[in-house]
């Protein structure tokens, strides 16, 4: 039940760019080696600004499971579904709701940033409020202990840690809760025993997150605990009750140094993007066409590669010896800006051709697309639907 975990999402938004791949997509390809991962197309979170038109999704997802399928994310190895095709994130989103104070919602940061930066749009509903929330049910559900974020998302994994030790503290307790977690410190054996006390006494007075893992390491070695005593001794140490929601935490990934075709950070809304699988006429016209150092009007004038948006793309295709190449023959006018653009196009187009042909497997066989994620959906609801047995327990609701 907590066995490591790692949790991903996407909006869908179409045929992915470059910077999709160079941000996010490269960083899932290592994680799928390194653990079980569950990568999902967040269909329901496209609603919270989408919801006026919605006709589009279902494409887009296809488009870009496609797209992760060409990177190289490989399903046998992580697991690819569709978050509205396993309903008890909607079960556990709506069981939230009813403990969750409006005032922690209101105050995640993403909230008036959006509002602010979509403010054509009517955001005033119930559902781009509910979206923290959201987010927090689809880690949640499958118990994730690793949730893959950019800096400015960690408030949203904080968030949903406290939303967990607030589901815990109210809904994890059980008749005679604190002497069946005594009796269970007792079976850890004499030394361990003592060390968990320790470190629990650690936590609750002083507040030392350090002793928390501590006490987890002392629980993982000991094999001979019962599922039901590991839960009251993860609850018992934090001071809660039973552990029922996992408290995730995050792998911060690094900011994506994909830059646009003009410069800016490649993004569908700067209109700069080369996509994951775009022609190879298109990639070639769209970098030949690029904005240069200004200086440079003619051929014979020399220019400054820090002031050119084609020597951001040298940073990240380039080694050492083209860059040297750039740096002496823009300054000097030794090469045109034809010139040095033709080995960024020949890096991409290099990176581009496993995509697509990988790619073209799935274009050639649609069902296979569909087979994968009917296979992922249903392997997310076995972990999905374990949870929501606890969690309707813990809340009364089981009816038996």
């Amino acid at each position: 039940m907590y066995a490591e975990r790692v949790l991903s999402g996407m909006r869908p938004t179409g045929s992915l760019h470059l910077g999709h791949y160079h941000g996010v997509l490269k960083n899932w390809i290592e994680l799928q080696h390194e653990y079980p991962c569950l990568f999902f197309v967040a269909d329901w979170h496209a609603l919270t600004t989408q919801y006026d038109n919605p006709q589009g999704i279902e494409k887009a997802s296809m488009d870009m499971v496609v797209d992760w399928l060409a990177a190289g994310v490989d399903p046998n190895q992580a697991t690819l579904f569709v978050q509205s095709r396993v309903p008890e994130h909607a079960e556990l989103h709506l069981l939230m709701s009813m403990m969750t104070p409006l005032s922690w919602l209101e105050r995640v940061p993403t909230y008036k940033d959006q509002q602010e930066k979509l403010a054509g749009k009517d955001l005033t509903t119930y559902g781009f409020l509910g979206y923290p929330l959201l987010m927090s049910a689809d880690i949640l559900i499958y118990r994730a202990d690793k949730v893959p974020v950019g800096e400015d998302q960690i408030p949203h994994v904080e968030f949903t840690r406290e939303l967990a030790r607030r589901f815990n503290h109210m809904y994890g307790r059980e008749p005679g809760f604190e002497d069946k977690a005594r009796e269970a410190v007792k079976k850890l054996g004499s030394k361990k025993a003592r060390l968990y006390e320790e470190m629990r006494t650690r936590f609750q007075q002083n507040g030392d997150r350090d002793a928390i893992e501590q006490a987890k390491a002392v629980l993982d070695e000991v094999q001979h605990l019962s599922m039901a005593d590991r839960e009251r001794l993860f609850g018992y140490l934090e001071g809660t009750g039973k552990m029922i929601l996992v408290e995730p935490g995050y792998l911060l990934t690094e900011a994506s140094k994909m830059p646009g075709l003009d410069g800016q950070k490649m993004s569908k809304s700067y209109n700069n993007t080369i996509t994951m699988r775009e022609s190879e006429e298109s990639v070639t016209k769209k970098v030949r066409s690029m904005p240069t150092d200004p200086a440079r009007v003619r051929r014979t004038d020399p220019g400054e590669p820090a002031k050119c948006p084609v020597w951001q793309l040298h940073l990240v295709y380039s080694n050492d010896a083209c860059k040297e190449w750039v740096q002496q023959g823009c300054r000097t006018a030794g090469i045109g800006c034809i010139e040095c653009k033709q080995p960024v196009i020949d890096a991409i187009l290099k990176e581009q051709a496993p995509m697509r042909e990988r790619a073209q497997v799935y274009l050639d066989d649609p069902t296979l697309v569909k087979n994968i994620i009917a296979d992922g959906c249903e392997k997310a609801r076995e972990y999905a639907r374990e949870t929501m047995r606890d969690v309707r327990e813990a809340m009364g609701l089981e009816y038996h």
